[in-house]
């Protein structure tokens, strides 16, 4: 039997629905056949017999319901040879019962005998069996509806696992090297700079544990979250690390998945700032362009060539922020690498402009900063 928790309109209420459908449907019948008799001149007296036949027919149909309640679920060459077994003897309880009714009600002296009780036998087979298309086709239809609710639900949260899977993907090398720094302060008995540096660590870790429903945050919030993360890393490189953030007012409040562009920005420390003695600039830059959020990420390191497809050995970085982006907005994205001018790396996403008040759906891409594609 179909779930009655299944909502589509009309059968919200299975049962409500099975009981409007099955008055309405036999009160139709029985107007049918008493303006039939009464249009073809059979008089007031075949009214009764039609009143008769209809409550059998009602009746009978009831009982067919709740046979049909445990066939729906056997297998199929059960549900069906079983159906038409009863469906069958149905039809001929049903003849003999409106043939009786008929004979006592309407014509007196008529007295029926053997197989003239199947008189109406394919009238009545005719009518049950419509009534049983109309019951498996209805419940068939709402148990089809149900899986297809059921398989929408299961792929809505398998596309959350999987977004929180990919959000959840930090790069260990940057927790490593974090604690090793640590490790090195608290040896060099730098306790300051050892507890500032953890305090942020664990800002940091929560704020990539926790995060807000969907994984979604604002560009408030991922613009704290990195600085946080800078600011760690800055312990290690001080002057080599100088960063930027060009962040216009009316994008604060602007939603992208949380820490999608934390991995863009190791990414730049591990390739223009690691290898050079002068380290390097990193610049964060983020505004709205008609419906659009386009955020770029500048640094003045080597630039794309000395970059690889995929950062770090784990197989995290570009691949896990193209993947995350392809879950989130489907085609309505870009992703896009860059040479900086007029050296480094840039690095462009165009996604839809969103907020908690008012989602807006982007359908046409606006003009940004043409950028040669990566891969």
């Amino acid at each position: 039997m179909v779930d009655p928790r299944v909502r589509i309109g009309f059968f919200t209420d299975k049962n409500r629905a099975f009981w409007i459908l099955q008055g309405g449907g036999w009160t139709a019948y029985l107007m049918l056949r008493a303006l039939s008799g009464l249009a073809n001149s059979m008089g007031l007296a075949f009214v009764l017999p039609a009143v008769i036949v209809t409550a059998t027919g009602f009746s009978i149909t009831l009982l067919l319901a709740a046979a049909y309640r445990r066939l729906i679920a056997m297998k199929p060459i059960w549900t069906w040879t079983l159906t038409a077994m009863l469906l069958m003897t149905a039809a001929a309880l049903f003849s003999v019962l409106e043939v009786w009714a008929h004979a006592t009600f309407y014509q007196p002296g008529w007295q029926p005998k053997g197989i003239q009780f199947l008189g109406a036998i394919l009238l009545d087979f005719s009518v049950l069996g419509a009534w049983t298309g109309l019951y498996y086709g209805i419940n068939y239809y709402l148990l089809l509806a149900d899986q297809s609710e059921r398989m929408l639900n299961m792929a809505a949260q398998a596309n959350s696992a999987q977004l929180a899977m990919l959000r959840y993907q930090l790069n260990p090398h940057f927790l490593f090297n974090t604690l090793n720094s640590i490790s090195t302060l608290v040896l060099l008995k730098q306790t300051d700079r050892a507890n500032a540096m953890l305090s942020r660590l664990a800002s940091f870790l929560r704020y990539s544990l926790v995060g807000e429903r969907e994984g979604l945050a604002t560009v408030a919030q991922e613009a704290e979250a990195l600085k946080l993360y800078l600011d760690i890393e800055r312990t290690r490189f001080e002057a080599r690390l100088r960063t930027r953030f060009d962040v216009a007012p009316d994008v604060m409040e602007a939603r992208l998945p949380s820490l999608l562009l934390q991995p863009i920005v190791e990414n730049a420390i591990k390739y223009a700032v690691t290898p050079s003695e002068d380290g390097a600039d990193i610049v964060v830059d983020a505004r709205r362009m008609a419906d659009r959020l386009v955020i770029t990420i500048a640094d003045t390191g080597p630039g794309l060539a000395a970059t690889p497809a995929e950062s770090g050995g784990t197989g995290v970085g570009l691949a896990n922020i193209r993947e995350r982006l392809a879950q989130s907005y489907g085609l309505d994205h870009r992703f896009e690498l860059a040479d900086n001018d007029p050296q480094g790396l840039i690095v462009l996403i165009d996604i839809p402009y969103q907020t908690d008040a008012v989602p807006q759906s982007a359908a046409n891409l606006v003009a940004a900063p043409q950028l040669a594609s990566q891969g």
